[in-house]
């Protein structure tokens, strides 16, 4: 099963909208992350991510809800296995 994963960017590198990437937080794992489909995100903001790719911006109440989501169908134990 393919999922998009809530994440805080905790940085932001680059001014190319095209080459711009963050560090993520997902959970206090974290990862780089290409943020070209959300030019309007930035520092703190919550982003869903598939693939290395932030999708959209999301709210931080709808992050933590499907963060528990995720967490209550196990899920995220393959994000943990790649740290």
């Amino acid at each position: 099963m393919c999922l998009a994963i809530p994440g805080k960017i905790i940085s932001i590198e680059g001014e190319d909208p095209i080459l711009r990437t963050g560090k993520v937080s997902f959970g206090g794992i974290v990862k780089e992350v290409n943020l070209s489909f959300v030019p309007e995100a930035k520092v703190d903001d919550y982003v869903l991510v598939h693939v290395g790719m932030a999708i959209s911006t999301i709210d931080e109440e709808e992050a933590h809800k499907v963060f528990e989501y995720l967490k209550e169908m196990d899920e995220l134990q393959d994000l943990e296995d790649e740290s």
